[in-house]
């Protein structure tokens, strides 16, 4: 199978061929609920098209706990339909589909109380094992097992020791969400889907009561196209409503937003062997390993403010800092704090009580005829949701239609990725790269870091770090705008790499190194150079003065004091 590039010459390509005939599918929307639904549907034979107002995954899909889990905390409300799909389909994710992007993780939970306790969460955690093996995919993690407290301060020498009685230990995996969408996106453009980011859908196209196509915007190049379609999927997240209010329908459910904010420190601040998972009086809070680093999250708050740039106030970063403190012998504070970031959940709301149980489910609907609408749902389960609407979809086709074969469709870069990553000592000899940055970009692109490599050895300059975040070579930054569709600098430190939050300067001393490396794929002049690079010191200055305040209110005024980027 080819691989698709998604540089500026097949973005423009994919928005004229959507404009030329008449698509079986159009999704609008390109989190991971979207790019898995245009997957489904090209790989089921249908012409399929894929547009996107923003970047890939710029909304909840790039802003989450980078967890692929079954969702453990749902068996205590005896949820287990959705523990045992999710479980399900984080098997399949780690041994068939994404095994080089979506990776085994442990977690500790620290028991308070003897006797009772370890009993009852032991008896939880026993079941959440034994699920995942009777889902057939559970064999890649291995069992839970019961600690003594002297054993799990071993492991975990940062926790207080008034802190614990016991522990159990688990496994769950992670995902770096933004990276896993933009593959998502690029499988389903390799199989023969149109592709295309900074494309907004301004308004339906409509015969009587049939939604036909959307009008779509370039946000990029200034033009409009209509695109026509026999099927739309509005796969839009928290934007759901506000999609659906382009029809002028009621919709036959809605969508709330509830933020979640997580905090990133360095991984020499907690002294730790493995993840924790902590209660709350509201929920679970998890600190999770995360390179070299660790994700301390989340909060979980109704917000009704600004949907596409989400902020953190002070009051939500105490709130972390004092549960995480409360656990940990040596506290964190304020100085500690690498990056922040924030996001939204789209939680399903009935229009009564009795229907918001639905919040953690997903929804599929077809309001109108020619328009199908899925919602809510966990990241876990995206490949569900996504089968589930395209086999809406299908009901508006008037042809026979192949049933979903995601199940055993491999994300780009997995196929061989285990002989790779067992060959790596031999690539790092073959391309002079250090082991570690082979076993780093392996785990990034998978069998794709063969491109790469190609990059670096027409330019070795390319294989050095970036400047000020050497986790990350250069030759990524020129990839991420010539194959993975980034248009601005802010795609590339925020969603292709997690620079933005993995550095105290949050990006801005790699900034203009990064726009120098890909100002030549863009086209961009010294003029654009300097507005990305402006745009995104003024965005970096806005969401650090955002955290200053004390409230949502205040938190997202200051946010809005940077714009998003306006392109030439």
């Amino acid at each position: 199978m080819r691989t698709a590039k998604l540089g500026p010459t097949e973005r423009a390509e994919s928005l004229a061929g959507m404009a030329e005939r008449e698509l079986d599918v159009l999704v609008v929307g390109a989190g991971v609920v979207g790019a898995g639904t245009a997957l489904d549907a090209v790989t089921r034979g249908l012409s399929t098209g894929l547009v996107e107002a923003r970047d890939w995954a710029s909304g909840t899909s790039s802003r989450s706990s980078k967890l692929i889990h079954g969702g453990l905390r749902y068996l205590e409300m005896l949820d287990f339909a959705l523990v045992r799909e999710a479980l399900k389909e984080r098997g399949l994710l780690l041994e068939r589909l994404a095994p080089h992007l979506v990776k085994p993780v442990p977690f500790l939970y620290p028991l308070q109380h003897k006797g009772w306790e370890r009993l009852y969460a032991g008896s939880g955690v026993a079941l959440y094992d034994a699920m995942s093996m009777t889902s057939g995919h559970g064999r890649g993690l291995p069992a839970h097992r019961h600690l003594t407290r002297s054993h799990a301060l071993r492991i975990a020498p940062a926790l207080k020791k008034d802190a614990l009685v016991g522990a159990l230990q688990y496994y769950d995996a992670q995902v770096d969400d933004a990276r896993y969408v933009a593959t998502l996106v690029r499988t389903a453009a390799a199989y023969g889907a149109k592709v295309a980011n900074r494309a907004r859908v301004t308004g339906f196209l409509r015969e009587g009561e049939r939604v036909v196509g959307a009008r779509v915007q370039d946000v990029e190049g200034g033009g409009e196209y209509e695109i026509h379609a026999k099927q739309i999927v509005n796969a839009t997240g928290v934007w759901t409503d506000d999609t659906q209010a382009m029809v002028g329908e009621r919709g036959q459910f809605h969508v709330r937003a509830s933020k979640g904010i997580h905090l990133v420190v360095p991984k020499d601040r907690i002294n730790a062997a493995t993840g924790l998972i902590l209660r709350t009086e509201k929920s679970v809070l998890f600190v999770i390993p995360w390179g070299r680093h660790w994700i301390i999250g989340t909060t979980d708050t109704d917000w009704n403010l600004d949907k596409a740039h989400p902020a953190a106030s002070s009051a939500d970063i105490d709130y972390l800092l004092e549960h995480v403190n409360s656990v940990l012998s040596v506290p964190l504070t304020r100085d500690d704090v690498e990056g922040v970031y924030a996001g939204l959940r789209p939680l399903l709301a009935g229009e009564s009580d009795a229907t918001s149980k639905l919040s953690r489910e997903h929804t599929v609907a077809h309001p109108v005829p020619g328009l199908v609408v899925v919602a809510g749902g966990k990241y876990t389960t995206y490949r569900v949701m996504a089968k589930d609407a395209v086999d809406e979809a299908v009901h508006g086709l008037d042809q026979r239609v192949a049933e979903c074969v995601t199940e055993d469709i491999p994300l780009l870069g997995a196929e061989g990725y285990r002989a790779l990553w067992n060959a790596r000592a031999r690539i790092a000899q073959r391309t002079g790269l250090h082991v570690v940055r082979v076993e780093h970009l392996l785990n990034r692109f998978g069998v794709l870091a063969e491109e790469i490599f190609e990059l670096i050895a027409a330019n070795p300059a390319l294989g050095e770090p970036l400047p000020a975040a050497e986790d990350y070579l250069k030759a990524e930054i020129v990839y991420a705008a010539s194959h993975e569709g980034a248009r601005h600098l802010d795609d590339v430190l925020t969603r292709r790499t997690r620079i933005s939050i993995e550095t105290f300067d949050r990006g801005t001393r790699s900034a203009r190194e990064a726009a120098d490396l890909m100002a030549p794929v863009l086209g961009w002049d010294k003029d654009q150079i300097e507005r990305e690079v402006e745009h995104y010191e003024k965005r970096v200055e806005a969401e650090r003065e955002s955290q200053r305040q004390p409230d949502d209110q205040t938190a997202d005024a200051a946010r809005l004091g940077a714009p998003d980027i306006v392109p030439r």
